[in-house]
């Protein structure tokens, strides 16, 4: 299989984005709120996940003719976006997200095979970026998404079953399938085509254990992705503590200097000096002991 790289937050707009590499097919995929729904689905009390999906026209070795220009999309484009809509929606609770909708666009920069699984799974760690933000705008409770997504190629090369196949594989394959895998391991969609001879159960069986194969190294790398957001919060979280300790140990120590009322007994400057000691005390061994189990967890 050939190297993947997921790096999300790319564009700055967008309420969710990822730059999905497999290989030399880069994707750059963004995820955007909007507030306007199908009219079909006006009222039904849930939303919507859709998908574009488009190629730049020196992502090929030789260059496409924009289909602006031509003034409509090929089939190809239809098909692939529609792919990537409801591989996306099958992981989504959409009564969840009422009356609003994301749409995933798919932007190809390179293309060497794989165009729409690389979309699919850079599709999914947007659309993850962009409901983790209207959770926090507060236009949604929790999240939609209820299990991983990925995709990867699968194919009869040459006579022997490969993964991940590149343009050169790919344009001269006997056998051209993609499989759409949840965090599961349940399948959503196979496309499945011989190309040449026709391909056996057994064929398909194998492909389908790459496939698998393959679909694990693409969730691994998004739930690595979910850990260094994790663990950036984390420290967010610490930093923001420490300064508050910080401040308090000064507080306190500046308002401890100043000379109470003899007459005022406890409930003075000192008083407060001694409670932003006590606050300050107990933040500093809250971080240490937050700091002293995350170096103990796994």
């Amino acid at each position: 299989m050939r190297a993947v790289s997921l790096e999300r937050g790319v564009v700055k707009y967008a309420e969710g984005s990822c730059f999905v590499k497999f290989g030399d097919t880069h994707v750059l995929v963004t995820a955007t709120l909007e507030d306007r729904l199908p009219p079909w689905l006006k009222g039904q009390g849930r939303g919507w996940v859709t998908a574009e999906y488009g190629m730049l026209p020196r992502a090929t070795n030789e260059r496409t003719q924009r289909e602006a220009a031509k003034g409509q999309q090929g089939g190809r484009t239809q098909e692939i976006q529609r792919l990537v809509g409801r591989s996306l929606r099958a992981v989504t609770n959409l009564t969840l997200i009422p009356e609003l909708q994301i749409r995933v666009d798919c932007d190809v920069i390179q293309a060497d095979g794989g165009t729409r699984t690389a979309s699919i799974s850079g599709g999914f760690v947007a659309l993850h970026m962009a409901f983790t933000k209207v959770m926090g705008l507060g236009l949604i409770k929790q999240m939609p998404l209820m299990a991983h997504v990925a995709a990867i190629s699968c194919g009869i090369y040459k006579g022997t079953t490969v993964l991940d196949l590149d343009y050169a594989e790919d344009s001269s394959a006997e056998t051209d399938a993609n499989f759409v895998i949840n965090g599961h391991g349940l399948l959503i969609e196979v496309q499945a085509t011989a190309e040449g001879a026709p391909f056996s159960e057994a064929e398909l069986g194998e492909m389908l254990r790459l496939a698998r194969k393959g679909a694990v190294t693409v969730h691994v790398e998004v739930a690595h992705l979910d850990r260094v957001s994790m663990r950036l919060d984390q420290s967010v979280s610490r930093l923001t503590i420490g300064i508050i300790t910080a401040a308090l140990i000064i507080g306190s120590s500046i308002v401890m200097t100043v000379t109470s009322d003899p007459g005022g007994g406890w409930f003075g400057p000192s008083l407060l000096g001694v409670l932003g000691f006590i606050g300050a005390v107990a933040g500093g061994l809250w971080l240490l002991l937050s700091i002293w189990g995350s170096g103990r967890r796994p």
